[in-house]
């Protein structure tokens, strides 16, 4: 199953005070929609979103038709058939796409520890 780029999606009290941080870490500024209440960092291959109050808890984050630049891929699973096979393998969905729909979507999915796996599709 190819589940696209993947981020982890921090839930932030501060959004400016948690973008500082980070950047002391290296991290630098990648997308910054903080108008709007996130901001995407990167260091390396490894992508962090800052989220202030939009996400409900910390959540690992898959982006099918996305690579780690956020650049689209031209081969890629895309969401419905990732959730089909899901379902298939009996697992629960928290929240699941028009199966017959195209474009975006997502998913979302808690692993056995009440971890939020969300699989976002933006292409």
């Amino acid at each position: 199953m190819k589940l696209g780029a993947f981020s982890m999606s921090l839930n932030v009290k501060d959004l400016a005070a948690s973008m500082a941080f980070y950047q002391k870490l290296g991290f630098e500024i990648f997308h910054d929609m903080s108008e709007h209440g996130f901001c995407m960092l990167k260091s390396g291959e490894t992508v962090l979103g800052l989220f202030a109050g939009m996400i409900p808890a910390n959540t690992m984050t898959f982006n099918p038709g996305w690579d780690q630049n956020a650049q689209p891929l031209d081969d890629f699973e895309d969401v419905r058939a990732i959730q089909a096979r899901l379902k298939e393998a009996g697992l629960k969905l928290e929240a699941e796409c028009d199966a017959d729909g195209s474009g975006p979507a997502h998913i979302m999915l808690m692993d056995p520890d009440d971890n939020a796996i969300l699989i976002d599709q933006h292409v």
